[in-house]
């Protein structure tokens, strides 16, 4: 049988808008597996990266559940969340989030810190260098070029070794050669560690290369998804 490590039952999102409430995602039933590449696709405004918010716990679902390595994310308050995450999921945007007035190495060794693990500066170097930057480990986010930004941001996000990664529109600033190197780089990191890959995009070649697309549209799955369910 099947290894569930994300499993949304009848999960609901909505959000109050300056004209009331809006339903953003509509009763999304699907389980992932331990190691699946899953792609979300559609258009722009589907939900996709709503359902990625849920998935990770960084928006609350308004109704049904989620649960991520048995543990009920909807059940959870904002501290126990932001701890699960912690210690579990890595997540890269599209905007690559680094602390402006950090390094490289400590922009990816922080998190290590503040989850107590005593080698981060050594795991971060590892990861830095595995992701080609082991040479540009001391400069600022400023003295980087967006896909050596991105770059840190996936080392970030895999030296905690998480069991799920998150990834959000990863190469939308990036130019064709340099999105394609940072894409190489994801499914590297579910082949190195195994993590689970789930990723929103809206390129087609990029979605074909993982094991399952999840179309979105409406806020809901697509006929032929939900009739698979």
């Amino acid at each position: 049988m099947p290894d569930t490590i994300l499993s949304l039952n009848d999960a609901d999102l909505t959000l109050d808008g300056n004209a009331g409430p809006v339903d953003i995602l509509r009763g999304i039933t699907l389980d992932v597996t331990r190691g699946e590449t899953v792609g979300l696709v559609g258009p722009s405004g589907s939900g996709k990266s709503s359902l990625l918010m849920v998935m990770g716990g960084l928006e609350r679902a308004t109704g049904g559940s989620v649960h991520a390595l048995d543990h009920d994310l909807t059940a959870m308050n904002e501290d126990a969340l932001a701890r699960f995450r912690r210690s579990h999921m890595g997540v890269v945007f599209q905007s690559f989030h680094l602390i402006p007035t950090m390094t490289a190495l400590e922009n990816v060794a922080t998190p290590l810190e503040l989850a107590g693990h005593s080698d981060a500066f050594d795991r971060a170097a590892a990861e830095l260098d595995a992701v080609g930057l082991g040479k540009r480990q001391h400069h600022y986010p400023s003295e980087l070029s967006g896909g050596e930004q991105q770059r840190v941001a996936l080392a970030r996000a895999a030296a905690p070794r998480p069991e799920i990664l998150l990834a959000d529109e990863p190469t939308g600033n990036l130019d064709g050669p340099t999105g394609e190197t940072i894409m190489d780089l994801l499914f590297a990191l579910n082949d190195r560690h195994g993590a689970t890959l789930i990723l929103v995009t809206h390129a087609p070649d990029l979605a074909a290369r993982c094991s399952r697309t999840i179309r979105l549209e409406d806020g809901r799955l697509a006929p032929d998804r939900a009739a698979a369910e």
